[in-house]
């Protein structure tokens, strides 16, 4: 599909899915995406990687490693149902802290009820808020984590500025995204898979394939590994690195506030 990847320069800001919509209004069309899929969010993530994701969500926990010692506070962004900060807490032998934050309300009732059914609640809190203008004060955190949220925030180089505000001096920002396939062959499966059958599952499981089909076509619009690094870069970050997951369907970006 000749469908050409925005770059370091921008372009997700008006980009939903394939169409174009005006400054200012991709987030409300982003929210009613997420609205309809709360109660779906696993299954969705589940068509979207073929069940890959929790395979690399655990991944991306093991490379923040985070320590065994109480105090330790991260953020985790666009991460309303609590997938991976419940991963953190865990590994962390319940002395991590996880704050987080979604600007879909929807998705966070989700969240707020898995951690109280898990015993969580005191180890998480969940914000509504915008990841573009975070409602928290400089140097606040020690790690920043999100994973299949930043394609769908509209100005992601604000986002990432904001990121780094919010770190504290030696703090790590780690996020998990779909992004460009590599391998030959592979990239053609994928695509073959992801236009033609996810939609089709979608409507056939919820009833309504049209959020499937923006969430596909957003990863096909999103900076490739190398662009989204100097995205990265450019907002602050040093030591940015990446890692591929199932040949590029996946990849974990890593960069530390120094």
């Amino acid at each position: 599909m000749s469908v050409e990847r925005t770059t370091a320069a921008g372009g997700m800001e008006t980009s939903y899915g394939f169409k174009r919509v005006g400054a200012g209004d991709k987030q409300s069309l982003v929210n009613d995406v997420f609205h309809k899929v709360a109660n779906r969010y696993d299954l969705m993530n589940d068509l979207m990687s073929a069940g890959l994701h929790r395979l690399w969500k655990d991944a991306m926990v093991t490379w923040l490693n985070p320590p065994k010692r109480m105090g330790w506070r991260v953020l985790d962004v666009a991460g309303g149902t609590g997938d991976i900060a419940f991963r953190i807490v865990d590994a962390s032998h319940g002395n991590a802290h996880a704050t987080v934050l979604d600007i879909n309300g929807s998705m966070l009732a989700v969240g707020r009820d898995r951690a109280e059914k898990k015993g969580l609640s005191g180890n998480t809190d969940f914000v509504e808020a915008n990841a573009e203008e975070l409602p928290f004060p400089d140097a606040t955190f020690d790690a920043y984590t999100i994973a299949f949220g930043i394609r769908n925030v509209p100005r992601i180089d604000v986002a990432l500025s904001e990121a780094f505000r919010v770190l504290k001096p030696g703090g790590r920002f780690l996020c998990l995204e779909f992004s460009e396939v590599e391998m030959p062959l592979l990239d053609k499966a994928y695509e073959a898979w992801s236009f033609n059958a996810i939609p089709k599952i979608g409507k056939m499981v919820t009833g309504d394939g049209e959020p499937y089909s923006y969430l596909v076509e957003s990863i096909a619009r999103f900076p490739n590994q190398q662009n989204f690094a100097t995205m990265i870069s450019r907002a602050g970050f040093d030591r940015v690195s990446f890692r591929n997951y199932s040949g590029g369907i996946a990849a974990l970006h890593s960069g530390w506030k120094l």
